[in-house]
C-alpha cells in the first residue's frame, strides 16, 4: 500500500503547488496554506471517486439495473449533491466555519489535561501493522455510524432532515450525498469529534471517509446485485441497502401492519442501517436479508403526495420547514 500512498502524496503536492496555493495567495489567504493542503487532499480523493463511479459503477448500473425508468431531473439534482461533497466544496465550508471551533475545543481540553485516546496505542502489539490499525478504526467508526443512522430515523427532528435522503424515487450511484446540508453538518461534525477523540490521524481519516463514500455510492447504485449468503453478511451490498430505502419496509415499522407516526414523520423502525458492515444490524436485530428490489422512497409520497422538493434549493428549504413543523 505504500506505493499508493506515495503516489497520492505526489499528486496532492503537485495539485496544491500548481493550482491551490496560487489561488490562496491571490486572495490574500497565505495563512490558510495548511488547511488548503488538506482541502487539496479531499479534492483529489473526490476526483478519484468520481472517476471510479463513472468507469465501474456506472456501467454496472446499465448492465443490471434494479429499475429501468428513472426520473432524469431527480438524478441530475443528485449529481449536483455529489459534486458539492466529493469535490470538497462542502468540506471547505466546514474548514472556514466549524473546524476552527473544534480546534479551540480540543485545545481547551488539552490545556485542561484531558487528552485524546489513541486506540492503536492502547492496543500496542496488536496494531503494529498500519493495516490492522486502519481496520480497527474503520470498525469503530462504522459502529458509531450505525447508531448515528438509527438516530436519524428515530428522532423526529433529525428525520425531518434525513427524510430528504430517502425521498429519492430514482436511486442511483449519485444518491449517497442527497442530504440536507444541516444533516450533513451534524453528521460530519460528530464524526470529526469522534475521530479526534480516538486518535485517528488526518491521513487515516481521509482514507476512511474515502472508502466509506465510494462504498456508499456503490450501495446506492441502481443495481440488481447481492453478494451471496456469506458476502451479504460481510459487507453492505446494493441489495442490502436498497431494502433500507424501500417504501414501507426499510425505514418504517410495519411489523404490526400499522403505519405508526411520530408527529408528522413516519414511524422509524425498519431495517439495514449499517453503513459499511451489516454486523451491527445482525447483532441488534435490524438485518433483513430478503433478496428483493422494491421501489424506493417514503410512504407519504405515495399515500398523500407529500412534496420533498425537486431542485436543490427547494429540497433544502422544505427540509428546514419540516424541521420547524411547517411542511
Amino acid at each position: 500500500m505504500q506505493w499508493i500512498q506515495n503516489l497520492f502524496e505526489l499528486a496532492q503536492q503537485w495539485l496544491f503547488q500548481s493550482v491551490v496555493q496560487p489561488i490562496l495567495y491571490s486572495f490574500g489567504m497565505g495563512g490558510m496554506l495548511e488547511d488548503g493542503y488538506a482541502a487539496t487532499g479531499w479534492l483529489l480523493v473526490g476526483v478519484i471517486q468520481i472517476a471510479v463511479m463513472l468507469a465501474i459503477i456506472g456501467p454496472l448500473q446499465h448492465w443490471r439495473p434494479a429499475e429501468v425508468r428513472l426520473d432524469a431531473t431527480e438524478v441530475r439534482t443528485d449529481v449536483l449533491y455529489t459534486l458539492l461533497h466529493r469535490l470538497g466544496i462542502f468540506r471547505v465550508a466546514l474548514f472556514f466555519s466549524v473546524e476552527p471551533l473544534f480546534d479551540d475545543l480540543f485545545g481547551y481540553l488539552r490545556v485542561a489535561g484531558l487528552g485524546t485516546v489513541h486506540i492503536d496505542q492502547l492496543m500496542a502489539g496488536v496494531t503494529d501493522h498500519p493495516l490492522i490499525s486502519f481496520l480497527i478504526y474503520l470498525v469503530v467508526l462504522d459502529f458509531f455510524n450505525y447508531w448515528m443512522h438509527r438516530g436519524q430515523h428515530r428522532f423526529e427532528w433529525w428525520w425531518s432532515l434525513h427524510a430528504l435522503h430517502h425521498s429519492q424515487r430514482s436511486m442511483t450511484m449519485w444518491s449517497d450525498n442527497r442530504n440536507h446540508l444541516l444533516d450533513d453538518l451534524i453528521r460530519d461534525s460528530l464524526l470529526v469529534v469522534l475521530g479526534q477523540l480516538i486518535g485517528v490521524g488526518p491521513g487515516q481519516f481521509i482514507a476512511l471517509v474515502a472508502i466509506a463514500q465510494l462504498s456508499e455510492s456503490f450501495q446506492h447504485a441502481n443495481l440488481r446485485l447481492h453478494f451471496g449468503r456469506l458476502g451479504e453478511r460481510l459487507w453492505v451490498s446494493p441489495r442490502f441497502h436498497r431494502v433500507h430505502h424501500s417504501i414501507g419496509l426499510g425505514h418504517e415499522n410495519e411489523q404490526q401492519g400499522e403505519h405508526l407516526v411520530y408527529g408528522n414523520s413516519p414511524a422509524l423502525g425498519g431495517h439495514n442501517f449499517g453503513v459499511l458492515l451489516p454486523w451491527w444490524d445482525m447483532l441488534f436485530g435490524t438485518a433483513n436479508f430478503e433478496i428483493r428490489y422494491d421501489p424506493t422512497g417514503i410512504r407519504d409520497q405515495v399515500e398523500t403526495g407529500r412534496d420533498y422538493g425537486r431542485g436543490f434549493w427547494e429540497q433544502q428549504k422544505l427540509g428546514l420547514l419540516r424541521l420547524v413543523g411547517r411542511a
